[in-house]
This record gives structure tokens, C-alpha cells and sequence, in this order.
């Protein structure tokens, strides 16, 4: 049997009020009345209307509806099959007459009221979300508090959004794009059946100084053009936290420098990425009488041309 998309038929989303609903359909049935259309459907398509508005403006039936009707189709007919009912439909039917005359409507609404009476389960959908965190937060682990806008339908069957609130704790190691499964903190399941569970994708926050690719990370390092020259050893303030580097005699701007396993942390499935330290060279301002004066005098002794052979 296919599934017939009331939501669709009236072009409002589902989270559409029963306002909404009267509104959309009052308004396509004037356009496709057959007393004034001059659409070729035009009797098909308020057949269409009537059927779907008999449906959704009834708050039982659009919570049956909603219940069943839609979750059997997320789960079975999705992405080109028909609605592919339960293995005990058919069995247990009872009228149940809506003032809709489809097939896919009476039959619908009968295993809704078979079902309930045999005590019908479904378990909740899963839920997806994303949680943004500081690149400092996958190598120290952290907690998070979070707040959540989720549907759920009210007494009446229509659908609402509350605000939830949630505690996350961000392991250590976790790494861009990592999926974090709160179970049983997704959407409420039908006739006492489990909750879905809650999927919480990582996003770093952007951050100047750092690039993640994989356990890898890129930090842009800043030195003066006399310890790039001459060589140096600095302090740089790393996510994993300061440590001394040696910086290369005659090193160039765009220089990596690699620490091994300093990257974000591992885990028991993958080892620890690397830190590459990437140098810059920082040129101390001309803004004084003195500073230009060395300026140019470098430029004499050094006869130093950037762009030779190019």
C-alpha cells in the first residue's frame, strides 16, 4: 500500500498548528473547487484535501496518524518502497470511519484501533544534534550542559516543542565529526515502548591559531626574523600546555615543526595524532626613528632580493 503524505497534500510542515491546518485547507479547496478550477484534477485534488484534512483536523486521528501511519513509513517505505505495514496487519480490524473514503485511510485508522487494544509498541526514533567545543575540550575531556528544542505531541495530539535540558560529558580524544550516543534520550516510544537515543555530532569551534585534520593539528607559531636566521629555542603555549621548542637555524616562514603524539589524545581504537607547528615570521614594526634607520641599513648590507629568479 503507499503512503499518502497528508502533511504534503495540504503544503503545511508537521509541526503546523491546527490553525495552520484549517487555513491551507480552506484555501486550496476555494482554488480547487470544481464549481471555479479550471485545473484538469481539480476533482481529484479536493478529494485529495478533503481526505487529508478529515485526517489532520481531528486531533485524535492526526495523533494516530502521526503515530503510526509515519513511523511505519520512516522505517520501512522511505526512499522510493510503498508503506509496508506491521506483520500482524490485517488482523483484529474494527471500523473506524473518519468521513474519508481511501483504502490507505480506513485500513490506517483500523490497525491504529486493532493495535492500541493489543497493547501495540513501538520504540522512539533517534535523535540528531550537533555540539560545538573548544579544541581544548578533546584533550582534556570536559562537561557540557545543553539545551535541546524537541517535538512531541500534547494530550490533544498535536504537535508542541519543549525545551530540554541536558548534562554531556565530552570524553577525552574525541575528534570532528565523532558521533556521542546518549541512549534513551531521544523520542519518547509509543505504548511504553523504549525511548530512541539521542546522536550528538562534535564540531570544533573555530580558532585562529589551530586547524584539526583527523587527530592532527595545525598551530601557526609566530617567531622574529633573528631566530629564524639564527636559531632559537622558545616557549610556545600548546593545547596539551607549554612546552620548549628549538626552532631551526635559517628556518622559513611556513616551516613545520612535528611533535610526535602531541596532537589530539588516543584511544584504545586509534593512536594519538601529531602536532605540527607551523613558523611565521613576525617583522618588528618601523615606527621609530630608530627602527627605520636599521631598516635601512639592512637593506644596504644585505643587498637581499625576495624575488630573485622569478
Amino acid at each position: 500500500m503507499e503512503y499518502k503524505d497528508y502533511y504534503a497534500a495540504l503544503g503545511v510542515p508537521k509541526t503546523a498548528n491546527a490553525d495552520e491546518i484549517k487555513a491551507a485547507y480552506r484555501k486550496l479547496v476555494r482554488k480547487y473547487h470544481p464549481d471555479v478550477s479550471k485545473e484538469a484534477n481539480a476533482d481529484a485534488r479536493t478529494k485529495e484535501l478533503n481526505e487529508a484534512y478529515g485526517v489532520l483536523g481531528d486531533p485524535e486521528k492526526r495523533a494516530a496518524y502521526d503515530e503510526l501511519g509515519s513511523a511505519q513509513y520512516r522505517q520501512h517505505g522511505e526512499g522510493g518502497g510503498g508503506f509496508r505495514p506491521p506483520p500482524d496487519w490485517g488482523s483484529g480490524f474494527e471500523s473506524f470511519d473518519g468521513g474519508a473514503d481511501s483504502d490507505f485511510f480506513q485500513d490506517l485508522f483500523a490497525h491504529v484501533g486493532g493495535a492500541r487494544r493489543r497493547g501495540f509498541q513501538m520504540r522512539g526514533d533517534d535523535s540528531h544534534a550537533v555540539i560545538e567545543i573548544a579544541l581544548l575540550d578533546a584533550y582534556q575531556g570536559a562537561s557540557r550542559t545543553i539545551n535541546l528544542r524537541v517535538p512531541e505531541a500534547d494530550e490533544h495530539g498535536r504537535v508542541i516543542t519543549r525545551q530540554r535540558t541536558l548534562d554531556v560529558t565530552i570524553p577525552k580524544g574525541v575528534t570532528e565529526g565523532q558521533q556521542l550516543r546518549l541512549a534513551g534520550q531521544g523520542q519518547p516510544g509509543s505504548g511504553g515502548a523504549a525511548a530512541g537515543d539521542l546522536y550528538l555530532e562534535i564540531r570544533f569551534a573555530e580558532e585562529r591559531r589551530y586547524r584539526v585534520e583527523g587527530r592532527d593539528v595545525f598551530q601557526t607559531v609566530p617567531v622574529a626574523p633573528w631566530e629564524a636566521a639564527l636559531g632559537a629555542g622558545i616557549e610556545v603555549a600548546t593545547p596539551s600546555g607549554r612546552m620548549s621548542v628549538t626552532v631551526p637555524a635559517g628556518s622559513q616562514g611556513g616551516r613545520k615543526l612535528r611533535l610526535k603524539g602531541r596532537g589530539i589524545p588516543g584511544t584504545a581504537a586509534a593512536p594519538a595524532g601529531d602536532l605540527y607547528l607551523l613558523l611565521e615570521i613576525a617583522l618588528p614594526p618601523a615606527d621609530t626613528p630608530q627602527a627605520k634607520a636599521l631598516y635601512e641599513r639592512m637593506a644596504r648590507e644585505f643587498g637581499f632580493d625576495p624575488r630573485r629568479g622569478l
